[in-house]
């Protein structure tokens, strides 16, 4: 079988695997570079844990009573069990709307999962400020950085040195947050976090529909992103429901950074990319802060606190996950969406390919290094394209090697 792909084709057709896939193309998780089939992850058990969902190709399994013990239907050869304690996959005869509320799934893009090693990768980077755009970006996500702080009640200043001062004192004097706190912070940074990710991609897609031309991958990783950190946010949700007005502080945020980074992308897109890269920034050091709370002991809320079921299935955390390790991931997460962005402030956005269309970089480059310059984003691109063609371990991201390739890569099966 011949297959063939170009830069521009779509991103479904751009995963290794589906060009040599000969039964109804599967969805993917990723952990770290390799790109697995999402039929071969872990996490489908009969218990509930795990939730994927229906699967491409499994047939419909289970129902479930009232009882959250599941009970498995007659055809049990298949292998592959999907279950969910809480709902009923199979509606009642006599009532045909019921799935439309009842049915489960896991309802996601493509995204990264991490290992351990990976995780403890990130570090707090801060890009050098050197243009005019830079400088504006920069200004900007201090004045939203300041007003999240004052709405959420942030204040978690440096530990002096040789202090030895009790939780209590250092929760009252400014050191430290409770979890209470904590979750405010959280909360209000994730629901505006969501937005420009989603803005962009339906700004690209106008612009697409109107030009009358193919994006080059763009859309799909902004759009990953705005999915990922709202992920962040029904994870957060199930261990605190906000107050009504803390609901209605959020919505007010939202309309007026929408409509603002709306015509901010309109204008420059260099720019709006450069200050969620900044705002990125911000949310790793947030995040770095907290990890240290919960390690040091200053955070004992969460220190043995389970991690909640949404997080290990979306991670593909192992089923004794602690709090701190769904803390770690999203940091990660963080950390690629500073990465990303920063990387596509440096391209051309009315020509360039977006280079993490094709393939995601290790966490040890996007935890390490602040982004891609656009000579090193288009080496990237021909690492990925040897990749595609020989169909090889990937070598090293640090390399960014540029062998000549042809536009057009073929493979015969």
């Amino acid at each position: 079988m011949l297959c063939a792909i170009t830069l521009n084709s779509s991103r479904v057709a751009q995963r290794p695997l589906a060009l040599s896939y000969t039964g109804p193309a599967p969805r993917f998780q990723q952990r770290s570079n390799s790109i697995t089939p999402r039929s071969t992850a872990p996490a489908l058990k009969a218990d509930g844990k795990g939730l994927e969902g229906v699967h491409p190709r499994a047939p419909l399994l289970l129902t479930l009573n009232a009882n959250p013990t599941p009970r498995i239907l007659p055809d049990e050869k298949a292998g592959i069990i999907v279950s969910h304690p809480s709902r009923n996959f199979i509606p009642a005869k006599n009532d045909n709307t019921s799935a439309l509320t009842s049915f489960a799934g896991d309802w996601v893009l493509f995204h990264p999962v991490y290992t351990s090693e990976e995780v403890n990768t990130v570090k707090v980077l801060r890009l050098e400020r050197k243009t005019t755009s830079d400088k504006i970006a920069s200004a900007c996500v201090a004045v939203l950085r300041y007003g999240f702080d004052v709405l959420s009640q942030y204040k978690h200043k440096d530990i002096p040195t040789g202090s030895n001062m009790s939780l209590q004192e250092l929760r009252a004097k400014g050191y430290s947050m409770d979890d209470h706190k904590w979750l405010l912070r959280i909360l209000f940074l994730e629901t505006v976090a969501g937005v420009p990710g989603m803005v962009a991609a339906t700004l690209r897609h106008l612009r697409s529909l109107r030009l009358m031309r193919r994006d080059a991958g763009w859309i799909h990783t902004l759009l990953e992103e705005s999915e990922n950190e709202r992920m962040h946010l029904m994870t957060f949700l199930t261990i605190k429901q906000p107050s009504f007005w803390f609901r209605a502080l959020v919505l007010g945020a939202q309309g007026v950074f929408y409509n603002a980074f709306f015509l901010a992308y309109l204008m420059s897109p260099k720019t709006a990319h450069r200050f969620v890269g900044f705002l990125e920034e911000e949310a790793v050091y947030t995040y770095t802060r907290l990890i240290e709370d919960i390690e040091s002991g200053r955070l004992p809320e969460w220190e043995d606190m389970p991690a909640p079921g949404i997080a290990i299935d979306y991670w593909r955390l192992p089923q004794d996950a602690k709090m701190l390790d769904v803390i770690q991931a999203v940091r990660a997460d963080e950390a690629t969406h500073r990465f990303v962005n920063h990387s596509l402030a440096n391209l051309n956005h009315t020509q360039d390919v977006n280079p993490f269309a094709l393939r995601e970089p290790d966490m040890a480059l996007k935890g390490t290094k602040i982004a891609l310059e656009r000579s090193e984003a288009a080496d990237f691109i021909n690492e990925t394209r040897v990749i595609l063609d020989e169909g090889v371990s990937k070598p090293s991201s640090s390399s960014l090697e540029k062998p000549p390739m042809s536009e057009t890569i073929s493979w015969t099966k």
